[in-house]
């Protein structure tokens, strides 16, 4: 079985001539949200799952 492939956005936080530049997936497979530096497609990213993600928003949005 082939993973489907992640659909990247870019975070609304992010602009887009700053060195801060986040894009967010979510997986269409599991309930997974998905974090990465636009900057370093190929790098490291993070997997949250919905309750841990909801209460990363809900901290930090402020």
């Amino acid at each position: 079985m082939t993973p489907t492939p992640l659909t990247w956005f870019k975070s609304s936080y992010s602009s887009a001539d700053g060195p801060d530049c986040v894009e967010v997936a979510v997986s269409p497979a599991a309930p997974t949200i998905h974090i990465r530096d636009s900057k370093n497609r190929d790098g490291a990213q993070l997997a949250f799952g919905n309750d841990a993600w909801s209460t990363f928003v809900n901290t930090y949005s402020a």
